[in-house]
């Protein structure tokens, strides 16, 4: 058995993800659904394919008992992300299936407020949701909409180097934690010193990556980044809960001014026919949000995005009525991805007794 002939099987029927466990099973996730393959690899099997990844140098990591993630490309040139990590004394891989065609915006569903964003000179935007929600595929097309119609020097950090872009009107330089530079703060820092427009942060996991990327965005810069979080009051709140309490004022202060917008998504089952569509909040920084900001008045700010939706704004209950209207997706997976439930059953008409 071949992990790349696993990896051409799970992208020929729409799989995103491949699990292998040494000696145990093998799994995909197909539109969010995990389903067990019908092989079942020995344990030797197992581990070759898993070590099959890896370097050498990363194979002899992971087999001294460390976890590590990588991306690679597969035989037709499409990269993987995978977690290589271990369980009950033996190894395992989780593998993030990656097409190397970057779709665009509209091709994703995406409001035409998020090229805007794109378009921004400077600013901080951050695309949020839980993980599979598409977060990377997002910003990817972001980028790709830049490249192809602006002539700017981009500069992504990555946790590993997920899409690969050519150069077109823009110039794209793309660093990985722990190859091309130890972490994501000090990437930030550095980059600041080569010249950039724009800095995509893969992912804000900490106070000092957070607080590099305010600076990045106050100095003039565009910079895009990704929380793992469901709301845009969530990701305020998660952002300033993040750093210690003397530096809070100072935090809420330049978040307010420096923060352009909030896109939240989730992946939700399409009704009538195979495949996933996008729902998604956006919340746009204006004077009524800096001010929520300031105030640490987290629960106005969906108020706020409901009183501003001829600017572009919208909640997640308001995208998801949205499909059920055009019949993209069922009451039922509506509901089930809401997050403000009872709000959006009120608005369906349910009563709940």
């Amino acid at each position: 058995m071949d992990v790349f002939s696993l990896i051409k099987q799970a992208r020929e029927n729409g799989c995103s993800d491949l699990h292998i466990t040494a000696g145990t099973a093998v799994a995909v996730r197909k539109y969010g659904e995990l389903f067990m393959l019908d092989q079942v690899p020995t344990l030797e099997e197992s581990e070759e394919m898993i070590l099959s990844l890896l370097k050498e140098d990363e194979a002899k990591f992971v087999l001294a008992g460390n976890d590590l993630d990588v991306a690679v490309p597969d035989e037709k040139g499409n990269r993987i992300r995978g977690n290589v990590y271990h369980q009950r004394n033996n190894l395992a891989a989780s593998i993030r299936l990656i097409d190397s065609n970057i779709p665009t915006l509209s091709e994703l569903n995406m409001p035409p407020v998020i090229q805007k964003l794109a378009e921004l000179r400077g600013g901080l935007v951050l695309v949020t949701g839980p993980t599979g929600s598409g977060k990377s595929t997002t910003l990817a097309s972001m980028l790709d909409h830049i490249n192809k119609t602006q002539p700017k020097h981009i500069i992504t950090i990555e946790d590993p180097i997920e899409y690969v872009y050519k150069y077109d009107k823009a110039m794209i330089h793309q660093r990985q934690i722990r190859k091309d530079v130890s972490d994501f703060a000090s990437a930030l820092r550095s980059s600041l010193r080569e010249d950039p427009d724009i800095i995509m942060v893969g992912e804000m996991r900490d106070y000092e990556t957070i607080n590099a990327a305010i600076t990045a965005a106050e100095t003039g810069h565009l910079v895009l980044s990704t929380l793992h979080t469901q709301s845009a009051a969530q990701t305020i709140e998660r952002i300033i809960s993040s750093c210690p309490i003397e530096a809070e004022g100072i935090l809420l202060s330049q978040l307010s001014s420096v923060l352009a917008g909030v896109i939240t998504q989730t992946l939700v089952p399409l009704d009538r026919q195979e495949g996933r569509i996008a729902a998604t909040e956006i919340m746009l920084n204006n004077t009524a949000v800096a001010n929520l900001i300031k105030e640490k008045k987290y629960n106005q700010i969906n108020s706020t995005i409901q009183a501003n939706l001829s600017s572009g704004m919208h909640t997640l209950n308001y995208s998801l009525m949205e499909l059920v209207k055009h019949m993209k997706i069922t009451r039922e997976e509506a509901i089930a991805h809401s997050n403000n439930v009872p709000e959006l059953e009120k608005n369906f008409g349910i009563v709940r007794r």
